[in-house]
């Protein structure tokens, strides 16, 4: 195979060899294959040259329908080959990862059209991997027994024995089991609760032996916004360890669906703190022999962390739109937790002095000091409110403590935007009101290019919108049978996007009970797989698909999906992560709520039209936009110039 797709001449510089290669094959290669030449999509590609050349960040703005993954691909894999390592494309969730890499997604239309071989290897979120340990666990409940059983005797046959390595392969990721709900799907999977380190299927899981996979690939390894912040956050800590990273060393970072980094990478700086695993981590130390009064202190720190736990969790409250619980702090929970904190501290002294007397297993010791230092520290940032955000969730293991710190920016500078290497966020929403500035400042970024270029579809002919006025004293009846009468308008073929899952499942119950829609297939997120539930509503045209996790990246073209419901104006939710934002806002609303709000609608909006052929209706169904002028003017601006509005049903989808 030739390494690269045009004759390279080593002694010019290379990124304008890639262009002259890129403009080939946007004005002539695809074009014979029927693709339409784009002019925004080769301004984007042009774009990007500089970012490659000058080894920059840039935020890449491209409307619906501009091909901004082809040409982002094209550069990639180029620059992957030149350097000898692989470009990362980080999606923001496991449904845009399966859009990207199914047989007829742009991969393998590049491959095809292009005749190439393209080295494109998924790494996946160790949460989409079952885990052998909690499946052993799941099939021996007598609810659950018969499925979980059924799965543990469909694993590969090494699993089980003792086979030469040349027969193992990756198992076990969450698309081989799309028919299990997400609550069925996590008593089985990898939760950050399991201890790898020392468990003894480590080699013949499937999680490790996808790892291993990936790490080969020559040209894309294809992750989410999650697992490679996750990298990011443990790459020193895994280096410690005597462990490779979770991602090889590479060329390049796309972010696609660049806007939703920053949650991702919070997420991968909190820590999670539960007595389960506490207990179950120090009781290690037990095994060993050790001084009676270190044994007396280990289960004195045992009985104080089930107290600690316990009065955590009566001095948190339940959220209405959360799953997050708040905590309060109250004097007795502080004094209860620098009770912990001081005797682990002498726990940890004792155990570096029990360590030097070589009584312990060192392994097992070093997992135990490092399970200690994590607990102090968090539990210490967790007593500065000022600079974390912290909540209480209800976990399998019991009650969880999260410690997340507030702001991002610092880690991100050190260990990503100052790499020298070219760094892509690409989005159909980066900007708010043609700034970069919310992006680039909830980031850290000072320095970076950036672009915009709009949709080159004609929404004014092919779109309409829909918002009816609606009375906030009984708004859930009236959205029901406005969502009612719409869906029996384009009898199904729509997509509702929900802000949160209790409103969804509020829908759900309701739905159920309508004798109008008894006659329409509804599949809702959450019941199974996702990417399993979008492909169900792709090949029936007369389903409609409830979702809250599709704002952005549904990319389903066609008369499957020609109506968009939007249930409610999508503010972010009422938990601790953006009650913090706010308050450190001088003005919370125009600062925080607008700004993310405006965002995840356009995004919303753009799931309608996917082609030139394709048409439909966008509804809101939100009491808010008939009591607030200004709201709705906003909101109005969001779409595409040329749509009007109407409130009323009359010809509408007609």
């Amino acid at each position: 195979m030739e390494r690269y797709p045009f004759a390279y001449d080593p002694s010019q510089p290379f990124i304008p060899q890639v262009s002259d290669w890129v403009a080939d094959v946007f004005y002539e290669v695809l074009p014979e294959a029927g693709f339409e030449v784009r002019d925004e999509q080769i301004y984007m590609a042009f774009q990007l040259e500089r970012a490659f050349i000058e080894k920059q960040t840039i935020f890449a703005e491209a409307g619906v329908g501009t091909g901004k993954t082809l040409a982002y691909l094209l550069y990639a894999i180029c620059y992957a080959r030149y350097t000898r390592k692989p470009a990362i494309i980080a999606c923001a969730n496991e449904s845009l990862i399966e859009q990207l890499v199914k047989p007829e997604g742009d991969i393998a239309k590049l491959a095809r059209h292009l005749n190439l071989t393209i080295d494109a290897r998924l790494g996946k979120s160790p949460d989409q991997y079952l885990c052998l340990r909690k499946l052993d666990e799941a099939r021996f409940q007598p609810e659950t027994s018969e499925a979980f059983q059924h799965i543990y005797q469909e694993l590969p046959s090494f699993v089980h024995t003792h086979e030469a390595l040349q027969s193992f392969y990756p198992y076990g990721d969450r698309s081989t089991y799309p028919d299990l709900d997400d609550q069925e799907w996590a008593q089985m999977n990898w939760d950050t609760f399991q201890d790898c380190f020392v468990c003894d299927r480590q080699h013949r899981c499937g999680q490790t032996l996808s790892r291993n996979h990936y790490r080969q690939s020559a040209d894309l390894i294809i992750c989410s916004h999650d697992f490679y912040m996750e990298h990011v956050w443990t790459y020193e800590i895994r280096k410690r360890g005597g462990q490779l990273p979770l991602l090889p060393p590479h060329s390049s970072v796309i972010f696609d669906e660049g806007h939703l980094l920053e949650p991702a990478a919070q997420k991968a700086l909190t820590y999670k703190l539960n007595h389960s695993v506490f207990e179950e981590t120090i009781t290690r130390v037990l095994k060993g022999e050790i001084r009676e009064e270190l044994a007396i202190a280990i289960e004195e720190a045992i009985a104080q962390s089930e107290e600690m736990f316990s009065r955590l969790n009566e001095e948190s409250k339940a959220v209405m739109g959360s799953n997050r619980k708040e905590i309060h702090f109250h004097p007795e929970l502080i004094a209860t937790i620098h009770r912990f904190t001081n005797l682990v501290s002498w726990i940890e002294e004792e155990l570096a002095l029990e360590g030097g007397l070589y009584t312990l297993d060192e392994f097992q010791l070093r997992i135990v000091e490092e399970h200690l230092e994590m607990m102090q520290l968090a539990l210490g940032l967790f007593q500065d409110p000022d600079h974390v955000i912290s909540w209480m969730s209800e976990e399998i293991t019991g009650p969880t403590l999260v410690v997340m710190p507030k702001k991002v920016q610092e880690v991100l500078e050190e260990r990503v935007f100052s790499q020298k290497m070219p760094i892509v966020f690409s989005s159909a929403t980066l900007s708010v009101d043609g700034s970069f500035k919310y992006v680039a400042d909830s980031l850290g970024i000072e320095q970076y290019l950036s672009f915009s270029v709009a949709s080159p579809y004609e929404y004014d002919k092919q779109m309409e919108v829909y918002v009816p006025t609606l009375s906030a004293t009984d708004s859930f009846a009236e959205k029901m049978s406005q969502a009612s009468q719409l869906l029996q308008k384009s009898g199904g073929s729509a997509l509702l996007l929900f802000s949160s899952m209790e409103e969804l499942q509020q829908f759900k119950a309701a739905i159920k009970n309508d004798p109008t829609c008894t006659d329409l297939r509804f599949l809702f997120e959450g019941d199974a797989e996702i990417s399993h539930l979008i492909s169900q509503f792709q090949n029936d045209e007369k389903s409609s698909l409830c979702a809250v996790s599709l704002w952005e990246g549904l990319d389903v073209p066609g008369p499957s999906l020609s109506n968009v419901i939007i249930w409610s104006l999508p503010f972010p939710p009422n938990d601790p992560v953006f009650t913090a934002k706010r308050k450190s806002a001088a003005n919370p609303f125009d600062e925080v709520d607008m700004p993310y709000m405006l965002l995840r609608l356009r995004q919303g909006i753009g799931r309608l039209i996917r082609s030139r052929e394709d048409s439909g209706l966008v509804s809101i169904l939100s009491p808010q936009l008939s009591q607030n002028d200004k709201l709705r003017q906003q909101v109005q601006d969001v779409f595409p110039a040329g749509v009007e509005w109407k409130t009323s049903l009359d010809g509408v989808l007609a």
